[in-house]
């Protein structure tokens, strides 16, 4: 009877060993991935590509990579659907660095009352109403609120608004990073954006030419569950295999966001 016992025992932890293999990395109702690949841990230069697969079949490329920039510090790990457990160093609000690990993909919020022709995403037109709290003692901090009048808005509002008339913030992909729920002081306000030139990083966000970031928007698709992952190469290299990444990702990334 002891034997049988302790025989099931075992049987029951490979079981839920088998369960957290499958359970780690990219998930399987994720069929578009956006990867981007940074060439070490503090560049701001790196890459970004797409990819879909049908089911849990293998990845195809649907895109080339295009150069993006990080933040002007580099790359911290985040908290996301992976990430947050890794050792090394993670991502704090205001430390100039883009969260790295596995991210979903949320709403899209823009100054325009449609998406791009061929878009079909959720998204919200951003009104002088809306702010994206950044502040670690607010109530709502890293989510966005509107408040009731604009025209009076509490002392908090004017450096947190979101409509800034600022041609760098017209389209902006939330990447959920700290979102589920925000710890305060982990990073707010991560975004796809429109780069402001070649080399001017962000403070932590993925940003990129209009065109490439016009490109994303119109794929991606709320049903197929586009999910993002950001690393450095070597990171990429190591969990290829582990995250379920595509195959691509161990080619390497030069400093001027050219792979290899």
């Amino acid at each position: 009877m002891m034997n049988l016992l302790l025989r099931s025992l075992v049987l029951v932890g490979m079981c839920l060993v088998v369960s957290n293999a499958h359970a780690d990395g990219v998930p399987s109702d994720c069929t578009q991935l956006i990867v981007g690949l940074a060439p070490t841990w503090d560049s701001m230069h790196g890459t970004l590509q797409r990819f879909e697969r049908t089911g849990n079949g293998p990845w195809k490329g649907v895109s080339a990579p295009v150069p993006v920039l990080f933040g002007k510090h580099g790359l911290a790990w985040g908290s996301g659907i992976a990430g947050q457990d890794e050792p090394g160093l993670h991502k704090e609000e205001r430390d100039g660095r883009a969260p790295a690990g596995i991210f979903r993909i949320g709403r899209i919020y823009t100054y325009d009352s449609h998406l791009p022709k061929g878009a079909d995403f959720p998204f919200h037109q951003v009104t002088t109403a809306d702010a994206w709290v950044d502040d670690v003692n607010h109530p709502y901090y890293n989510k966005m609120v509107s408040i009731p009048d604009p025209a009076h808005p509490p002392a908090w509002f004017e450096k947190q608004k979101m409509r800034h008339n600022d041609f760098a913030y017209r389209w902006l992909v939330e990447i959920r990073h700290n979102s589920d729920p925000p710890v305060p002081g982990k990073g707010s306000a991560i975004f796809f954006h429109i780069r402001r030139g070649e080399n001017r990083p962000s403070a932590g966000c993925t940003t990129m030419a209009e065109e490439n970031l016009v490109k994303l928007i119109t794929w991606l698709r709320a049903d197929r569950h586009p999910c993002y992952v950001l690393l450095p190469q070597e990171e990429a290299n190591q969990k290829s295999a582990q995250w379920h990444l595509p195959k691509e990702v161990t080619k390497k990334v030069s400093e001027n966001g050219v792979t290899r």
